[in-house]
């Protein structure tokens, strides 16, 4: 209750005015029947298992040949780049004439548990890229990955690279271990082996509470003292519940996916370290030749710019950017003042480097 009165009054008053605003939020919410979020048509081109394959539908004229394949995290949905027509990377990315496809990984099952990362990345991540290729007659796509699936296109491209043309990495940890990294602190004190053999899968709210444990304040008390002006009038709650709907839609975590990722990752630091290995390769940032486009939050707490732009030097590719966006994890892609700085940096970037 910022500028509030110290005095009975004063305190009285602002109360009064703040449970007022609740009331009003409750009407609000009784008004709105459904959550609608990734409302861009698109259409399913492959389906294996729980993961889907997706191309987005466009009249704009097309102003690079080469098609784009986004690779989002496990964690959490890939909806968030579409979240509403307003804040959309993909309908921004779109507009600027580029030919859009996106991995929806789907919700695992105990089904799912004994996944690994190879079965990710040279299973499912590899057969989308064909299918992409196949569907848009191209040899080579553009890439581009989002956190964790920033480091999933690493892995892949590294692996590839005859089938990547350009690769984008957005907000996607490289070093794990620095000073910064809360979450790798975290990280690091998890017994991986005990939770994967108790749980199988790994709870996807129980990593949603880890996350929130980050930022206990802002992510807590404040957002829930500033809820009730979020919901003063149906526009801002839409906009409102459509976040947080993404933020608790959490799959749960193949198990084995899991433990590899953090073990290799996170407590051993193995991607840095030229150790980490996908099935029986080796993952040698150094084949990376592609242009390269790296993309990170300033105030991102999740994965700071110092776990980010380690990539400068690890790669042999001779066409290597930045940029550093004023925004938090999640406000890199869904802040509106960002929508008019990244999306069209993105296509101008590829659209120039479409050979």
């Amino acid at each position: 209750m910022k500028g509030i009165k110290l005095t009975p009054a004063g305190i009285v008053g602002e109360l009064t005015e703040f449970n007022q605003k609740l009331i009003s939020s409750y009407g609000t919410l009784l008004g709105i029947d459904d959550i609608d979020v990734g409302q861009t048509p698109s259409e399913v081109l492959y389906r294996e298992d729980k993961l889907q394959l997706v191309r987005y539908c466009s009249d704009t004229p097309r102003a690079c040949r080469t098609p784009v394949l986004i690779c989002y995290a496990l964690v959490n949905r890939p909806y968030v780049v579409d979240l509403e027509p307003k804040r959309s990377m993909v309908r921004r990315l779109l507009e600027r004439g580029l030919d859009l496809y996106l991995i929806d990984w789907g919700y695992p099952d105990a089904a799912d548990r004994c996944l690994d990362l190879d079965d990710y990345i040279n299973g499912y991540l590899d057969t989308c890229v064909d299918q992409v290729r196949a569907h848009s007659g191209e040899d080579r796509i553009n890439l581009l990955g989002i956190c964790q699936g920033g480091t999933f296109s690493l892995f892949y491209t590294a692996l590839y690279p005859e089938k990547i043309r350009n690769l984008i990495t957005m907000v996607t940890p490289v070093d794990f271990q620095t000073e910064d990294n809360l979450l790798s602190h975290l990280a690091r004190e998890v017994d991986t082996d005990l939770a994967v053999d108790t749980y199988g899968n790994i709870p996807g709210e129980m990593l949603n509470d880890s996350y929130n444990s980050l930022m206990p304040m802002r992510l807590g008390i404040q957002k829930n003292l500033a809820m009730p002006n979020q919901l003063e009038d149906r526009e801002k709650a839409l906009s409102f519940l459509r976040m947080e709907k993404w933020i608790y839609d959490s799959p749960d975590q193949a198990g084995e996916a899991f433990r590899q990722f953090v073990k290799d990752c996170f407590q051993q630091n193995k991607l840095v370290k030229n150790e980490m290995r996908i099935g029986d390769q080796r993952v040698d940032l150094a084949r990376i030749r592609q242009p390269l486009l790296n993309i990170y939050g300033a105030q991102d707490h999740l994965v700071p710019p110092s776990a980010s732009t380690p990539l400068a030097d690890l790669t042999s590719t001779s066409d290597y950017e930045e940029l550093c966006v004023p925004a938090g994890h999640i406000g890199v892609f869904v802040s509106g003042r960002v929508q008019k700085l990244v999306p069209p940096r993105i296509a101008d970037w590829l659209i120039a480097r479409d050979d």
